[in-house]
């Protein structure tokens, strides 16, 4: 048992105000206000997802991203040569890779790092040598953390989608979860959590003391509509921390 507590960093996500915004193709809502907002309520660090089809985030939002905020800049991207051109431009803190289908809705699960070690080593050791932390969007599971680890990733970002929405092997994916975040530990590399998170499923991720982020959005944004985007964060804000508080005493 530990009476220590360690906080426990808060991404926010902010791709969905621009999905509003270019509905209807003019300016609002701003994603950039959004991004100051999210600071102002507690986020210790902004997310962005540049996809190869602008779908939501446009260029334009990452160069101002990098500058209107005082907090850690997460650069989401594909792992192509267009993408690394620009995170070596805009120059955020990291950029975590993670796989993109433009068929997909939303990212559906972890990048395919094994048998891939090679490519993505050659192609993304620019953004290391630029001093860009490099972050991998991976599955929970050794194999894929050891393979994260051969490429020089400082963070792997563990998905937990599985354990969100696959209510039958709940229990399971939250075991699969701790073992990997304990294993990545172990690698000596840092680790995150994120996709699908809401109040009901933060609780126990945020327990996890391997894990240091969660990278939270969607939900927020969705929850922003009913409340307000800082309640929205300032309440997941607050379960983070008790989850965490309460783990620490255990």
């Amino acid at each position: 048992m530990s009476d220590l507590f360690q906080p426990l960093r808060l991404g926010v996500n902010i791709d969905h105000v621009a999905t509003l915004r270019n509905a209807r193709g003019g300016s609002h809502p701003d994603p950039i206000a959004a991004a100051r907002l999210a600071v102002s309520a507690g986020a210790d660090g902004i997310t962005a997802h540049l996809r190869e089809d602008r779908r939501h985030i446009r260029d334009a939002d990452m160069k101002a991203l990098r500058t209107a905020i005082s907090v850690p800049l997460n650069f989401e991207m594909a792992a192509t040569d267009e993408m690394v051109a620009i995170a070596l431009d805009v120059r955020p803190n990291a950029a975590c890779i993670v796989p993109e289908n433009r068929a997909e809705i939303t990212t559906e699960g972890g990048l395919a790092v094994i048998g891939n070690e090679r490519k993505f080593a050659d192609l993304l050791a620019p953004l290391k040598e630029a001093g860009i932390r490099l972050s991998l969007f991976i599955e929970a599971n050794p194999a894929d953390i050891d393979a994260a680890a051969r490429i020089g990733a400082d963070i792997v970002e563990l998905h937990t989608g599985s354990y969100c929405h696959d209510t039958a092997n709940k229990v399971a994916e939250l075991a699969r979860i701790e073992r990997a975040a304990a294993h990545s530990e172990s690698c000596g590399i840092e680790t995150h959590a994120g996709h699908g998170l809401g109040y009901e499923t933060v609780g126990s991720i945020a327990a996890i003391p391997q894990i240091v982020e969660l990278n939270i959005g969607h939900f927020l944004i969705g929850e922003a509509v009913f409340g307000g985007l800082d309640a929205a964060i300032g309440k997941m804000r607050q379960i983070m921390d008790d989850a965490r508080q309460y783990a620490a005493k255990r």
